[in-house]
């Protein structure tokens, strides 16, 4: 992570200022100020990987690993929103003309706009082939009619990246990706609202209608492919701000049970009240190094499929399961907005849907595994 200190500081900066002062009020339902957004921007955060060339950073995917991990010790939701915008961006320099990433990635880079990519339908989750919302070439470019639901950005988002079927239904290789202008005549967005606050992650959707795309960014027989692989990266991602809300968690409860006394002595003399600590401290070693070897394989350009499986399998459990247990060691004080703890708790079930379920990653794992110890019969 060599040159990156600068952005890794400022992101720290930011994330213990600005974002530490307005999460308490996202988890009871606010909205992230835009200014907040710009003040990202300002910093490099909403082009940390994006080419130097194309006004961007250059950094590396362990770089934006690392500010992830920063932001999402405070709020995960405001994390993901900022990673997914970024994704946009660095889609454009990769795949979009140059009329195209003249005329949004300097918004996406200055804020101006957030983005968003939309794969998630409201029948179609993991099994991405099964994307019903059709994309149909006419000689005035290609036509989207679907819709897309639980799209983080989806609720506010000027510019997506939508996946739609170009072919006959179920077939992967009929994908294409498509840019699409969410400002267009024919797009109807919404809020997704749950009894978790969604507002910091902006999660919402849309519904296109006979909408004209502005460019076929990712061909079909090319994005099913790219669906694939670029969402081990955001497995792996999604992991390191799983080990980040835990190691917060744990964090917060030590300092509080080192200064709240209770019959005379701190909470943290009492073995009891520690005994939590080991097993929450534990799992989340295990879980840091599965997700730093997740993370090492995609900078080298390993497959990371079963590595990013297991990292984010690994942190997703491990906040599910300790960050109750620290927010129990801090009793009701816990409870206050001001604490990481019900923000958190939210954010690890929300995880656990993120890029792949839990249950579905597991039959991943077993499947992956299970074809590196067959031998072929002879």
């Amino acid at each position: 992570m060599s040159g990156a200190c600068g952005i890794i500081d400022r992101s720290r900066a930011f994330a213990e200022g600005p974002v530490a002062s307005a999460a308490p009020g996202w988890s009871m339902g606010g909205q992230p100020d835009p200014d907040l957004f710009r003040m990202a921007a300002a910093i490099g955060l909403t082009g940390v990987t994006t080419p130097k060339e194309f006004g961007g950073q250059g950094h590396s995917f362990a770089t934006l690993v690392a500010v992830c991990e920063i932001l999402a010790a405070v709020d995960f939701g405001f994390a993901m929103s900022l990673v997914n915008t970024q994704n946009v961006g660095l889609r454009l320099c990769r795949s979009a003309s140059d009329a195209e990433h003249s005329r949004y990635l300097p918004r996406i880079l200055a804020a101006e706009i957030s983005a968003c990519t939309a794969l998630t339908e409201p029948g179609t989750g993991s099994d991405v082939a099964a994307i019903a919302t059709r994309a149909t070439q006419t000689s005035g470019g290609w036509r989207l009619t679907g819709e897309k639901t639980w799209i983080v950005n989806g609720r506010h988002a000027g510019l997506a990246v939508v996946f739609a079927q170009c072919s006959n239904a179920g077939d992967a290789d009929g994908i294409g990706g498509f840019l699409v202008d969410l400002d267009r005549a024919g797009v109807r967005r919404y809020p997704v609202n749950s009894g978790f606050a969604q507002t910091s992650m902006g999660t919402g959707g849309f519904v296109l209608e006979d909408v004209v795309a502005e460019a076929l960014v990712l061909p079909p027989g090319t994005a099913f492919k790219s669906i694939l692989t670029e969402i081990n990266a955001a497995r792996t991602y999604v992991a390191a701000m799983c080990n980040a809300m835990l190691g917060a968690a744990v964090a917060q409860a030590a300092d509080y049970g080192a200064k709240r006394r209770s019959f005379g002595n701190p909470l943290a003399h009492y073995a009891a009240w520690r005994h939590p600590f080991g097993a929450a401290e534990t799992d989340l070693a295990a879980s840091r190094a599965l997700t730093a070897r997740a993370v090492d394989m995609i900078v080298e350009g390993a497959d990371a499929q079963l590595a990013a499986a297991e990292a984010k399998i690994a942190a997703v459990q491990a906040a599910q399961l300790h960050i109750p247990q620290m927010l129990h060691a801090m009793g009701a004080a816990g409870l206050k907005p001001e604490y990481c703890f019900a923000r958190h708790l939210a954010a690890a079930q929300v995880a656990g849907f993120t890029d792949g379920a839990t249950s579905i990653l597991r039959d991943r794992v077993a499947r992956l595994t299970r074809s590196k110890t067959d031998t072929p019969k002879r």
